[in-house]
């Protein structure tokens, strides 16, 4: 296989693009580096595009290295042909590997294996020609021996060796997947005695669950597993057995009389036996990866907005881990992130202390200049917000300051405070505390907060425990990664969790780097990253023009410009009589006017810069020290509440998407219970996933389309048309 030429086809590439990104990968280049800092070798692929290529490099590299082995282990044997040669060249796929060398694989002891330990293969081979003129009786005698007494037994050796043949025939298995696929219908039913022990009824639609295997949605894949796994659900895979039969038999009937027959017994055995099993777990096996890569897929696409969401900046904040008996954990930050104060408030039940709570908040928001609150959104938050909407009124009417207000997500805050991390930040803190500046933060700066937690814990995705941890933790690393690299991060406030995800830097670097700051104070050049022990020459390349420096003696190191570029970046600016100076005072805004009248590639000529790193520099000059995330809608601040009970169908709401899944979108519309659009009614027009119109963080306009307030459940739409209409 010409793996460069496979990549080039399958990502539609120029075949020089393509062999330029394999060669960068094979140099260790970063994803985010080669992606913002090598776009004239690569054609401006975007690091999605590369992390997939990556990943396919990889598979097809594997699959050459097997398919080697397999050359060598059947070569070894004596057992090479043409034909094995042929078969593996033309295989696409590990599993086509894997069904080509299966007859030639040291297996565990079968009952074809103690069939041919006893010499019965060539009894075997002769009836499988199926000779009409064959008396397989009289041959069999031939083979009768102190180890095979009789012909029956003779005649069975044979039939099993038959059976172990059919099973390894690779163009027979691979037929039987496809028909798995094609024609097979997924069943579950409950285990035995699971209809009482059922509680929660969480399995009950798969209590009688069928469904074509090729219509089955890849949740409901992941639902069948985890039920089996826990023992509440029996699923397999029903097919016509009559017709797959046949299929397992069509290679090797012949209309040879007698000994035809004993080979159709063998073949349909084989089937019931050996492929049967065999094929059903492969066709899950691939079920369940492929609903694995999608709901991975649906995590990322997730993640990536959440983390991605806009900064609260410098505003102080108040955050606010709800709870009923341990009582309300308070924590004010200012607009770095620095906590200024922490208490404890008891407003909610059993307590409920709502005055003395008052009088406590009050005085920490006037002493601190509180702006905004950040709540959690877990137990005990419907309560705490209804108790901070009557608090802000109360300050609007007695001080007249606006106090504002926000939801957010707390999922993972827990998993924070009881981390080594969380005890490492706040050694003097409990973990409850820790939680409500856990929450505070990721108001302000959502990326550097949630950064420190795993992300499978950050609750934007479905059943992520039970997939490949290994593949989804490269996934989420790589969206943590794509992010903090497209933002970039302040080198004189970034936290090691942050640098971490720096390209080019790990974790070891990112603490050395810290401690080089906390003993040397703040870096003044991005130069002086070389002096970090263990960043070297190499790791500085990946890393520079991720890190940021405000204030610096250059200001180019408050941009994403790349020190490789600084050079052509000053010859740019002298070209048209601008200074740093001038970069810095932002006294360049008609730089990109400038540059378009005098000629692009004129000035990347001149500049000795390709176009495409000519415009990122321009970007970058005309605004340094700029967050891509500020372009992005600020999260919703309220400043009332409405309540589930005040939600009547065709009310009109703003909202916020908290969870794209499969089969719909959760939002956050104010009333403390998420309501939930249907992928049906997410647009008029039709989409395959809710992808293709949301994504988290996302400020959306719904309404109301049912409330049921019995199981607290509230059907939003966001159709202008309804579907009968």
């Amino acid at each position: 296989m010409d793996i460069l030429q496979t990549i080039t086809e399958e990502f539609n590439l120029n075949p020089t693009h393509a062999k330029n990104i394999i060669s960068l990968l094979d140099e260790g280049n970063t994803v985010p580096f080669i992606a913002r800092y090598r776009k004239e070798m690569t054609g401006s692929c975007d690091d999605q595009v590369l992390r997939a290529l990556f990943d396919r490099l990889t598979y097809l590299r594997n699959l050459e290295k097997r398919k080697e082995e397999v050359v060598n282990s059947i070569t070894e044997q004596g057992k090479m042909t043409e034909e094995i040669t042929f078969a593996l060249a033309s295989a696409t796929t590990l599993t086509d590997v894997e069904d080509v060398y299966r007859p030639y694989k040291q297996k565990r002891k079968t009952r074809a294996s103690v069939a041919i330990a006893k010499g019965l293969q060539p009894l075997a081979d002769k009836i499988l020609e199926q000779d009409k003129t064959l008396s397989v009786e009289k041959e069999a005698e031939k083979y009768l021996s102190a180890e095979v007494v009789s012909v029956t037994e003779a005649i069975d050796g044979a039939r099993d060796i038959i059976a172990e043949i059919v099973s390894d025939d690779a163009a027979t298995r691979k037929k039987l997947r496809n028909f798995f696929f094609r024609h097979g219908e997924i069943v579950s039913s409950y285990a035995k005695g699971k209809e009482q022990e059922d509680e929660e009824k969480k399995y009950e639609m798969y209590a009688d669950y069928h469904e074509p295997v090729g219509e089955v949605k890849g949740h409901r894949i992941l639902a069948l597993n985890r039920g089996e796994k826990e023992e509440f659900l029996k699923v397999s895979i029903l097919v016509n057995a009559d017709l797959a039969k046949r299929i397992t038999a069509a290679n090797f009937i012949k209309d040879g009389g007698e000994s035809t027959k004993i080979v159709k017994e063998a073949a349909e055995d084989g089937y019931d036996r050996l492929i049967a099993p065999s094929v059903e777990r492969e066709v899950r096996a691939q079920l369940f990866e492929d609903a694995s890569e999608e709901a991975i897929k649906i995590f990322e696409m997730n993640l990536k907005p959440l983390l991605m969401q806009p900064p609260v900046k410098d505003k102080i904040t108040l955050g606010w881990d709800p709870a009923y008996r341990t009582g309300c954990k308070i924590c004010v930050v200012d607009g770095t992130g620095k906590v200024l104060d922490k208490t404890v408030v008891y407003p909610t039940p059993p307590q409920n202390k709502t005055e003395e709570a008052k009088v406590v908040l009050k005085k920490l928001i006037a002493k601190y200049g509180v702006q905004v609150i950040s709540c959690g959104n877990g137990t005990a938050s419907k309560e705490s917000e209804i108790f901070i909407v009557e608090l802000i009124k109360e300050i609007k009417a007695e001080t007249g300051r606006e106090v504002a207000y926000v939801i957010v997500n707390e999922a993972g805050a827990s998993v924070y405070s009881a981390s080594a991390l969380g005890a490492e930040e706040f050694p003097d803190y409990d973990v409850t505390a820790r939680s409500a500046v856990s929450i505070a933060r990721r108001l302000q700066d959502p990326l550097a907060e949630l950064i420190k937690i795993d992300p499978k814990s950050i609750g934007v995705g479905q059943y992520q425990h039970d997939m490949n941890q290994k593949r989804l933790d490269e996934a989420l690393s790589g969206v943590l990664e794509d992010c903090v690299n497209s933002v970039g991060v302040d080198l004189n406030t970034a936290s090691v969790s942050l640098l971490r995800y720096v390209a080019g830097l790990n974790a070891t670097v990112a603490k050395n780097i810290v401690t080089y700051r906390e003993e040397n104070g703040k870096f003044r050049s991005r130069k002086q990253l070389l002096k970090v022990p263990k960043l070297g020459e190499k790791a500085f390349t990946q890393c520079a023009g991720f890190l940021r420096i405000d204030c610096g003696e250059n200001v180019f190191d408050n941009t994403a410009v790349h020190p490789e570029s600084y050079e052509k970046a000053e010859k740019l600016l002298g070209l048209f009589k601008y200074t740093k100076e001038d970069v810095r005072a932002r006294r360049i805004a008609d730089l990109r006017q400038k540059i378009s009248a005098y000629g692009a590639e004129r000035v990347a000529r001149e500049t000795q810069l390709d176009t495409e790193t000519l415009s990122d520099i321009v970007t970058e000059l005309m605004k340094p020290g700029r967050d891509i995330r500020e372009s992005l809608p600020a999260p919703v601040l309220r400043k009332d509440l409405l309540s589930i009970a005040d939600l009547k169908a065709g009310m009109e709401l703003t909202g916020t998407v908290r969870n794209v899944v499969a089969f719909g979108a959760f939002i956050d519309i104010g009333v403390h219970q998420d309501g939930l659009v249907h992928i049906s009614e997410i647009t008029d027009k039709y989409i395959s996933h809710p992808s293709e119109a949301l994504k988290v963080g996302q400020v959306v306009q719904v309404r109301v389309k049912e409330v049921d307030l019995k199981k607290n459940r509230i059907a939003l739409t966001m159709r202008k048309t309804p579907k009968n209409g």
